[in-house]
């Protein structure tokens, strides 16, 4: 875990989950908040939580295409300085809502619709307090082979093409249905061992 200057440890992207703990199918998105396809996405993961309630868990890391969108990295910024108050999930929607309007100043306004109440939350924008969270982000995806948003993972696979409700369902069926047979055969290959064991122990 990262730490601030004051040596308090940093909430950091790859630890902040939405869904059930133990859930047997991690979903993945790299995006921004600035682009129009991220935000349809994001409506596409809310009914993807629904329906698999339990069985889902999302990690939302930033991929900010400051080329075209300047202000999709302290918007990136925002959204974990939010997360250090438990209001990531908040300030990820709510970003989502004013992706038009993302300026320092708006971000600001948005943390207190969030919910955020940390006075230094403007000082922390400016000062790219959170900076390094978002390029370890950037990195970790650039790794993965994402070259644009957004781009999903369902258990580290990358899902190909534009994704859709009907793809990534798709590829959390597969992983459930996948995950299924192992324990299956987990399950058959533990009682011939220990039928192994006990005629070894006959011996």
């Amino acid at each position: 875990m990262s730490l601030k200057k004051d040596d308090e440890p940093i909430i950091e992207p790859k630890d902040i989950f939405v869904g059930k703990k133990d859930a047997p199918v991690i979903l993945m998105e790299f995006g921004e908040y600035e682009s129009e396809d991220c935000a349809k996405a994001n409506e596409i993961v809310k009914q993807i939580l629904t329906d698999y309630e339990g069985q889902v868990k999302f990690n939302f890391r930033h991929f900010p295409q400051t080329r075209i969108h300047q202000r999709s990295l302290k918007a990136a910024e925002a959204a974990i300085a939010a997360a250090q108050e438990d209001k990531f999930w908040e300030m990820h929607n709510v970003l989502f809502q004013n992706r038009r309007n993302l300026g320092t100043t708006s971000l600001k306004l948005h943390s207190k619709d969030a919910g955020v109440k940390n006075k230094n939350f403007l000082e922390e924008l400016v000062n790219g307090t959170y900076g390094w969270q978002v390029q370890d982000d950037l990195k970790e995806g650039l790794d993965r082979g994402v070259k644009e948003v957004p781009t999903f993972f369902v258990n580290s696979e990358m899902i190909k093409g534009k994704p859709t409700y009907a793809s990534i369902s798709a590829a959390i069926d597969a992983a459930l249905k996948n995950g299924k047979k192992t324990a299956a055969s987990k399950s058959k290959v533990a009682p011939k061992k220990a039928a192994a064991a006990t005629a070894k122990s006959k011996k």
